[in-house]
């Protein structure tokens, strides 16, 4: 019998959505055991919604979720993808270009831009090679007096942004600043407008560097990574590309931490997410090795490439599915090297390991020589923390006994102490901070428990330390009811000065800390300070400053709040994580805004001024 074609088309589309992939069902099966789990490093839900469902697809595709993806088809990572973010695929292209440049521009782009030599700059990670995060008066242009005058000068919106974690550097009188969506630009510190911006490749997290270069088209020269471990030199005064280098070909290799140059080279740190998929029963673990690269300035040449774990991974055994996995990997190096011109030295904080046995420089301080890269030494902290995200029992891919993820996430802090004896002052995800002696092979000089610690806890991203105090915030965001508080310790003797509890929440969580609403106060990001002020950001979206006396709260400002921007792009602040505010030439400059981990998005560069 012949089927008219109108009936023709009702049977083809029942027959379409009869096969159309279940979304919750791929969603529960897939992903949810990482994902609706609280204590693994990866986004939540309240994150993923934050996310179009074409940036879903991507990150399954050709993103860090690209080996997770691999098991899908195109239909059923579109259906998942819509089921996580509440979104239909095409309402916000996350392939769509950003919009060019058109509002904020400075009225002269093309003005020369000021010899950085005797200017205050606030350049790269903590300020200075030492990554003490330290702003001296000179530097600073800001008095403790006069922090509580501060009031909002100007607003930059990231276009299309919901985590804006890069840190800037400002140098010349100019912002150089990378974004979630991959662009870098380079601002007026004093109005905020644009004279240029440069697309990256991927999402740019670390604070850029300027510095001299010895080439042809360019005096000075802006240097930072992307996600996916590319490294750049650009023009500094036109944003024009001079080189491009990607530094690590491992496929889940990241830059997070900012790189640091000194004399003629620049030394990148290399970090990655293979701890992801590692647990997943059809991937290869595990093969990435923390590493750092010293570069060539003028070219991007690399010189050297010294790897955290020194010995390479190795064939060990074959899961049930018949997948070689490999050991030893893991101790990624997520934040900015610190230089020691005396010692001609690298220092460099460690992250777990992702196989079992943990190797000995994981969760450790390593001494790099600057010329040859050769370790010269590590201090470990703590053994057997081999970590997957994700893992559950009788999985193969998984060790034995599942580490508490107790990453060296900050910057070692260089100091000298008075009568010349030096110290680094390092903070770890375990709460802790330690002091170490550079001079003795990273000898354990004094530790200070901080806070409970824990994946998403202790000393995450950055502490700062001045001429007397090292301090410390805490995130322990995994635990509410104690997440957040500063502290301040004797850098000689490690014994605590001061410590300040967390603010009360003024907010009402929705889901704990899946909320993402940054109902938290977790104090994860970096932190800053001047003489007699140091400035902390909390989950909850508040930039804080703290008297360096007695840690009184001297400067409270709410960013949860919609902004007009100078360059007219919807801009939204949120919470503050990852990186820091800089602080140089009379104010104060932060990114707002971080979309995970229950963190409240947005997307603002603020920028701060005594009235």
């Amino acid at each position: 019998m012949k089927i008219s074609w109108a009936f023709g088309i009702v049977l083809c589309i029942a027959s379409l959505n009869a096969q159309a992939p279940d979304g919750e069902a791929i969603y529960k099966k897939q992903c949810a055991t990482c994902h609706d789990n609280a204590a693994q490093r990866a986004p939540d839900r309240a994150a993923l919604a934050q996310r179009t469902a074409d940036q879903a697809v991507a990150s399954l595709t050709v993103g860090t979720m690209a080996m997770q993806g691999a098991s899908l088809s195109d239909a059923e990572k579109r259906a998942v993808a819509e089921y996580v973010t509440g979104k239909k695929l095409g309402a916000a292209p996350a392939t769509a270009p950003v919009a060019p440049v058109l509002e904020g521009m400075c009225a002269n782009p093309k003005a020369a831009m000021p010899d950085p030599a005797g200017l205050p700059a606030w350049n790269g990670w903590g300020s200075n090679q030492e990554q003490t995060h330290f702003a001296d008066a000179k530097t600073a242009g800001l008095t403790a007096a006069q922090v509580p005058k501060l009031k909002l000068k100007w607003a930059f919106g990231y276009p299309n942004g919901t985590s804006a974690f890069s840190q800037p550097a400002i140098v010349a009188g100019r912002v150089f600043v990378g974004t979630d969506k991959g662009r870098l630009y380079s601002l007026d510190a004093a109005t905020g407008c644009t004279y240029w911006m440069f697309p990256a490749s991927a999402a740019v997290r670390s604070t850029p560097v300027v510095v001299p270069v010895k080439h042809p088209t360019a005096k000075y020269a802006v240097f930072f990574g992307d996600l996916t471990a590319n490294v750049y030199g650009l023009n500094a005064q036109t944003g024009e590309l001079l080189w491009k280098v990607k530094v690590e070909k491992h496929p889940y290799a990241r830059i997070t931490g900012a790189p640091v140059a000194a004399g003629d080279r620049l030394y990148v740190p290399v970090s990655s997410v293979e701890e992801v998929p590692g647990a997943r029963a059809q991937y290869p673990c595990c093969t990435f090795r923390g590493s750092v690269v010293a570069m060539e300035l003028a070219s991007g040449k690399v010189l050297w490439q010294s790897f955290t774990i020194p010995d390479e991974p190795k064939p060990t055994k074959k899961n049930a599915g018949g997948v070689q996995l490999s050991a030893p990997a893991g101790a990624s190096v997520w934040s900015a090297p610190t230089v020691d011109m005396k010692a001609h030295a690298i220092y460099v904080g460690t992250g777990n390991a992702y196989t079992e046995p943990a190797a000995p420089t994981s969760d450790s301080v390593i001494a790099f020589d600057m010329e040859t890269g050769k370790m010269l030494w590590s201090q470990q902290a703590l053994p057997k923390d081999a970590f997957l995200i994700g893992c559950r029992g009788g999985n193969e891919n998984c060790p034995a006994e599942v580490g508490p993820d107790f990453d060296f996430g900050t910057s070692p802090a260089l100091r000298t102490l008075p009568g010349g004896k030096r110290i680094l002052v390092v903070g770890q995800k375990s709460g802790v901070l330690w002091g170490l002696d550079p001079d003795n092979k990273g000898k354990i000089l004094w530790q200070y428990r901080a806070g409970k610690g824990g994946a998403l806890g202790g000393i995450e991203w950055g502490i700062a330390a001045d001429e007397t105090q090292a301090y410390a915030p805490i995130s322990d965001r995994h635990l509410p009811a104690d997440a957040g508080g500063l502290h301040a310790v004797n850098i000689v003797t490690g014994e605590r000065a001061w410590y300040t509890p967390p603010a009360k929440l003024n907010c009402t969580p929705a889901g704990g800390m899946g909320s993402g609403n940054g109902c938290n106060m977790a104090q994860s990001a970096a932190i800053s300070v001047i003489p007699g002020a140091v400035f902390s950001g909390s989950v909850d979206g508040h930039m804080r400053a703290y008297s360096t006396k007695d840690g009184s709260v001297i400067w409270d400002y709410d960013a949860t709040h919609d902004f007009e921007t100078v360059n007219k792009v919807p801009g939204s602040g949120g919470s503050f994580d990852a990186g820091g505010p800089s602080i140089v030439g009379g104010m104060v400059f932060a990114s707002s805004g971080y979309g995970q981990w229950g963190g409240r998005a947005g997307n603002v560069l603020l920028a701060f001024a005594p009235e």
